[in-house]
């Protein structure tokens, strides 16, 4: 078993598409329409499946906020350097919302970023 993708629901798929490729440098995988059942998705990532897993964006036509509740926590992500990834995502139009330092009780540099819906991402360096 291995995990292929996440789902996030969001409230404008071309502002989230913007987000995850421009700021933070994500591949627009594939994109479909469902105008049927009235949903339209969108995959990213930094590779495609099966040697990476997938972020899917689900956007419900008509649907412009969700109430992200108290269960999620966060995607993370790999980065080389905490600190000049908060640097270019902040030049980018990106939030930080945690600058880069130590995680509570340890030594690994994390850092944290929200996307336009609020969802939090965590960046974690791995050199």
């Amino acid at each position: 078993m291995r995990i292929l993708h996440t789902m996030l629901r969001v409230g404008n798929l071309d502002r989230s598409i913007d987000f995850y490729t421009n700021v933070l440098g994500m591949k627009l995988l594939r994109r479909s329409e469902n105008p049927e059942y009235k949903y339209s998705l969108a995959f990213l990532g930094y590779g495609n499946n099966p040697e990476h897993a997938e972020l899917e964006l689900t956007y419900n036509w008509g649907v412009e906020h969700y109430d992200l509740g108290t269960a999620f926590g966060h995607l993370a992500i790999a980065v080389q350097d905490c600190q000049a990834s908060c640097v270019q995502i902040k030049q980018a139009g990106g939030n930080v919302t945690r600058e880069a330092g130590p995680v509570k009780g340890g030594t690994t540099m994390i850092a944290f970023v929200c996307d336009p819906d609020g969802y939090k991402i965590e960046l974690i360096e791995r050199k």
